[in-house]
């Protein structure tokens, strides 16, 4: 399947189910355990109960600690390169966004009401950092962000580059690839699952079924509970 394109029906599906279903939905295509393109830390959202956003990535990697050391004409020329490529996505799409500070010494907010709601005008469906966001009252709702921390102050934040790999929270994420998050994490989703995943996702769930409608039942037994654990184990990776 071709870069930036998302089978429809994959794509709604994808939509109705959270992170962690995917992640164990991946492991299903591929037949066992051990994928890990998933955040590997605690993000947190700014809208928790929204949606999850699927989406190729749009990548850019700022910082905010320290004033950047470029003549003023470079910084805006930065700024202004940033904002057309972002301008140039192809939905459904994703903007991720390292902030070279680290998770633990990022102060600068680029994610707040004015870059939020540009970005959602851009045709984004969220945001994917290790860096800072605020005001969170005035995020809008069906633009989630997922960030490292929250604080007030925008600092010195300034763009690095764009178009780039980056790595958030442990995840190695190259531009267009394609992303699940919400607010348990993210995970990278490999272009070469997209033509068995929606079978691996009704696959999963089928499985998940095994054991959970037993345990719904009136007076739920260690003997229920290894009847359906052993058909529960013969159906899963």
């Amino acid at each position: 399947m071709a870069p930036n394109i998302l089978d429809h029906k994959l794509y709604n599906l994808l939509k109705s189910i959270d992170t962690p279903t995917v992640c164990n939905a991946i492991e299903v295509a591929i037949g066992k355990r051990g994928f890990n393109q998933f955040t590997k830390k605690t993000l947190l959202s700014s809208a928790p109960s929204a949606p999850p956003i699927v989406g190729f990535a749009r990548t850019a990697i700022i910082a905010g600690k320290d004033a950047p050391s470029d003549p003023p004409q470079l910084i805006k020329a930065k700024r202004m390169a940033y904002y057309r490529y972002m301008s140039e996505n192809t939905p459904p799409s994703v903007v991720v966004i390292e902030d070279k500070d680290g998770t633990d010494k990022a102060v600068g907010a680029y994610w707040g009401e004015i870059n939020a709601n540009v970005h959602r005008a851009f045709g984004f469906q969220g945001a994917l950092t290790n860096g800072v966001m605020r005001d969170l009252d005035a995020i809008p709702q069906d633009f989630p962000v997922l960030a490292g921390s929250i604080g007030p102050s925008h600092a010195f934040v300034h763009v690095r580059d764009i178009n780039v790999p980056v790595s958030i929270m442990g995840l190695k994420i190259k531009p267009n690839d394609l992303i699940h998050a919400d607010k348990h994490g993210a995970v990278v989703i490999p272009q070469n699952l997209l033509n068995t995943l929606e079978d691996a996702i009704h696959k999963l769930i089928d499985s998940e079924k095994i054991i959970l409608e037993p345990t719904k039942k009136k007076n739920f037994s260690f003997d229920d509970f290894q009847v359906a654990w052993n058909a529960f184990e013969k159906s899963r990776v």
